[in-house]
């Protein structure tokens, strides 16, 4: 379904969809006959012997990465029916090498990194596959200490290696053999991916590389393409919920950083739509954590739809959430951008239409109180979009079953409004709605009315004006 959706976006043409897929794609050509192999030792991946690929390259050339990036993922290279695995050995550090050598020596550490080993039998490759993952620790700290824009060749060669590693054939533990009463879904342990040791840092790689300000979002897009987000999706298939959250946070920050959000969010609205019942933990800690922030930043316009679609599918889905859904709204809400605010209040309706009434008296309280500022608005868009809440009959009937808590909240901005407000439309909603009251509950109308008279009067005699008219008399 994910697919199906995605293929209907527009796709750009992309420099690496060529390189990502001689990853993936048909096994490169055998070494010509001259190679010389080394002797067999215990613990290849998978292999019954292992070659020295350092002598496939030609004289005068050095081993750099077009070289050996055809021989890196050496899981699915064969020769004469056999595995090989190049010589696998330790770059050196960082420290160890001048500034102007670092980046040469980043790549070159990128395709050692290439390698990818066998995890199914933990006493296979121990050497190798602690060189790798010391590797990858120091690619991870590079990035994040980086100073300088990666050049496009440094962006090709770091997506390229997390493709090697990340795009993999999940492997489902056969389900059909278990005993199914002894089954509780909901107690099942995660299955957790022998792999992770080197997942896990290649994840934060990415996450680092994503997010560093040395990535340019341009260059990026040329390798972050529509076909290596479709990849990092199906990847959700994993079992290892580590795996998962990991996903989460990184396709987040894809689109934050690099646009496009908008289509993600739409993507993931039909994914939530079909969460099962009852929601799982990780699914609402994902509305807190990834979906609530995210109507944050002043862009937000370009992708709300698509944003309050996907968190009233989580109302709809438990209602419950509407609480925090609201509260979450609340410390977003916007004070100096008017739009926005429009925009806010619409997403707010939405909500207050797929929620109940017990939820809606636990956030009744601050919500109405930053309503109340809206009806007062200077802007009269603001004004009037608040107004509007009362054509919703359900949110009508909250208000009313509610009304000794909400009116008194409200009554002086609408007192306010009916009294002073500049815009003529906004003055006439303001007064349907305290008919409406007023109709419904005459005596509470009349005790706020009185309460706000005297509020007034108080107000005058403690002002600064008539403190010094007092003063001037005496």
């Amino acid at each position: 379904m994910i697919k199906q959706i995605l293929n209907r976006l527009p796709r750009k043409p992309s420099k690496s969809s060529d390189s990502r897929d001689s990853v993936t794609g048909p096994t490169p050509p055998p070494p010509s006959s001259s190679s010389s192999s080394i002797s067999s030792r215990t613990g290849d991946l998978q292999a019954s012997r292992i070659t020295n690929l350092s002598n496939q390259i030609p004289p005068g050339s050095s081993p750099g990465i077009n070289q050996l990036n055809k021989y890196a993922p050496a899981v699915n290279l064969r020769l004469n029916g056999n595995y090989v695995v190049p010589v696998y050995e330790a770059l050196p550090s960082f420290k160890d090498v001048t500034s102007s050598e670092k980046q040469s020596l980043f790549m070159r550490k990128l395709d050692l990194c290439c390698v990818v080993f066998d995890f199914t039998d933990p006493a296979k490759n121990l050497k190798e596959k602690d060189i790798k993952r010391q590797t990858l620790l120091e690619l991870v700290d590079y990035v994040t200490s980086a100073s300088g824009k990666f050049p496009e060749n440094v962006m090709q060669e770091s997506t390229k290696m997390v493709s090697v590693n990340l795009f993999r054939n999940l492997t489902i533990p056969p389900r059909e053999h278990m005993v199914l009463e002894k089954i509780d879904a909901d107690e099942e342990d995660p299955v957790m991916d022998p792999a992770w040791p080197h997942l896990q840092i290649v994840y934060e790689f990415f996450l680092r590389f994503v997010a560093s300000p040395e990535t340019d979002a341009k260059l990026a897009k040329r390798y972050i393409d529509h076909s290596f987000v479709l990849k990092l999706l199906d990847l959700f298939d994993s079992e290892d919920p580590r795996e998962r959250e990991y996903l989460k946070t990184i396709l987040h920050r894809i689109y934050e950083k690099h646009n496009g959000i908008a289509e993600l969010l739409e993507i993931l609205g039909s994914v939530i739509s079909g969460f099962a019942l009852p929601l799982k933990e990780e699914h609402k800690l994902f509305l807190v954590r990834a979906l609530i922030p995210l109507h944050k930043p002043r862009c937000i316009a370009m992708y709300h739809q698509q944003l309050s679609y996907c968190i009233t599918q989580f109302i709809e889905k438990d209602c419950k959430l509407a609480d925090t859904v609201i509260r979450g709204l609340l410390k977003y809400w916007p004070i100096t951008n008017s739009s926005k605010e429009v925009m806010f209040l619409a997403e707010l309706e939405e909500i207050l239409e797929a929620t109940q009434l017990a939820d809606f008296q636990r956030c009744m309280v601050p919500l109405f109180r930053q309503i109340g500022r809206c009806l007062n608005s200077s802007h009269f868009q603001v004004a009037e979009r608040a107004l509007f809440l009362w054509n919703n009959d359900h949110i009508e009937n909250l208000i009313k079953q509610n009304s000794k808590v909400i009116l008194p909240i409200i009554f002086p901005a609408l007192e306010k409004n009916t009294k002073s407000h500049w815009n003529q439309a906004v003055q006439s909603l303001t007064l349907n709605i305290r008919k409406i009251f007023a109709d419904h509950d005459p005596d509470l109308v009349s005790e706020c009315l009185k309460k706000f008279e005297e509020n007034e009067a108080t107000d005058k005699e403690i002002s600064p004006i008539s403190m010094w008219s007092s003063g001037i008399q005496k």
